[in-house]
Order: C-alpha cells, then structure tokens, then sequence
C-alpha cells in the first residue's frame, strides 16, 4: 500500500489502487473519538473527496474494537460550550462522510459503542466480523446517545432503535444485519477481502456517476416523493449528458466492457 504524506496523530491513511483506507489507529483508547481524532477523520476524508484516483474509501480500527465512541476523558467538567463544540465537530465529522463523492465502507471487526456505532450508521455501506458487536450504551452512563440516535434511527426500525438507546445493551453482528445498520457478515479471517471485493465493485463503475448517484440518493431521502421525483428526474436527466452514460449504454449495446472517461470529462 502506498502511505499518504500526510502525517496524523491518531489514523493511517493508506491507498491500494483506487481505494483509500483510513484507519483509526488509538487501539490503546480503544479508538475513542477526541476532538482531534475527529478533526483528523474530517481533514482526511475532505482530501479523499478531492481526489480523483480514488474511487472508494475504508473506515477502520486498529485494535481489539473500530471504536468506543467519544473520548469519555475529554467530556469531564466542561462547559456548555465545549460540550456543543464537541458535539458539532463529531456532527461535521459525520456529514463529511456522507459529502464525498466517494462511497465510504466501514470495515467493522470489534465493538462500534455510541458514536462508533454512529460511524457504521453514517457510512454508507458496513462490512462486519461475526464478532462485531454495535450499541448505543449511553443511557447507562447518564448521557443519552443523541446525537448517534440521528445516524441510527435512520437505518433501523424504530422500536429497535428505542431498544438499543433505552436499555444499552449490544446487538450482535448477525442482529445488525437483519436490521440493516450493516450489509454483509462474514468470519473474521474474510472481513478484509470481502471488504476489499466491494470496494473493487464499486470502483469498477465510473466514480463521477457513482459520485453523483451518492450525492442524489441523500438528498432525496429528505424530499417528499413528488420533490424526490422531480429532483431525481434533473439528475438523471443531467448524468444522462455525461460522456459515461453514452459510453456506458453503448458498451452494453455493443456487448464489450466500457471504457470510463471518469473526473476528465465531468
């Protein structure tokens, strides 16, 4: 892998032809989000979203667990202020994510708890270990999972949501995926190649369609469904412009694989 020169305190950032991996690498902390864990995480996926040779990222941990949620030490004694600070520098950190135009896997092999679990809802597809867990344990120490409940609540039904906000307890890897927080479960020894087998799917499509098809598919989540159509109807009719929806229609019309013009001709 070739290793980016820039230089992070608390993640790797590595590149494996198109993809990027992003590691966060406080496996002594469990992987615990401080505040320049998170400036960090938001920094590294703005420049992978500027980058055109990448056409897909990797969340993961480094460690016994992909991560415990926010740094419990930092959040002792504060202030009102800090406290939103925090929370909003999480919150950019989450939307960031999203924002990119490079889809983002999270590759789960340990305990996701709170804003960890926060960081697999967020993304926007999860590759788990059968030994995942994934809780929202905050109630259990007087400080209810808000803000995770926003990422959650929008990928699993809601009184299972209520279940794991009101009583803390952990769902399993096997639960998650029936629910939908993650999309494939497989044995520990297979969760870095499966993994990386999506990664290349994804990137085999052409990353300013797929980039596109992001951007469009949030945006529409918010709509009511005669907006949603009414926008969707613009973007396909604009991507329909691109010179990879021609190459990519006449491919298949002519039976060979296409030939993506990719970020050249956006």
């Amino acid at each position: 892998m070739q290793v980016q020169e820039v230089a992070y305190r608390n993640i790797r950032f590595e590149v494996e032809g198109p993809v990027a991996y992003v590691t966060m690498n406080r496996p002594e902390k469990r992987n615990a989000l401080s505040l320049e864990h998170m400036e960090e995480l938001t920094d590294c996926f703005r420049r992978v979203g500027d980058r055109r040779d990448l056409a897909v990222a990797v969340l993961r941990g480094a460690g016994p667990a992909f991560c415990a949620g926010h740094d419990l030490a930092e959040l002792v004694g504060r202030d009102v202020n800090f406290y939103r600070h925090v929370f909003q520098v999480c919150t950019t950190m989450m939307n960031t994510l999203q924002q990119i135009p490079q889809p983002v896997i999270a590759q789960v092999h340990g305990m996701a708890t709170a804003a960890g679990c926060q960081l697999v809802a967020t993304c926007d597809l999860a590759v788990a270990s059968t030994e995942a867990r994934f809780a929202t344990p905050g109630v259990r120490i007087g400080l209810f999972c808000s803000t995770p409940m926003v990422a959650v609540s929008r990928n699993l039904p809601r009184k299972k949501v209520l279940e794991m906000l009101l009583t803390g307890e952990p769902i399993s890897a096997e639960e998650a995926l029936r629910y939908g927080l993650v999309n494939r479960v497989v044995p520990p020894d297979r969760l870095e190649e499966e993994t990386r087998t999506l990664a290349l799917r994804i990137a085999s499509a052409s990353p300013p369609v797929v980039g596109m098809g992001k951007q469009a598919f949030y945006r529409q989540l918010e709509l009511p469904q005669d907006q949603a159509y009414a926008y969707a109807r613009e973007v396909m009719s604009l991507n329909a412009l691109h010179p990879d929806a021609h190459e990519g229609i006449c491919a298949f019309l002519d039976k060979r694989v296409p030939t993506w013009r990719g970020w050249s001709e956006g």
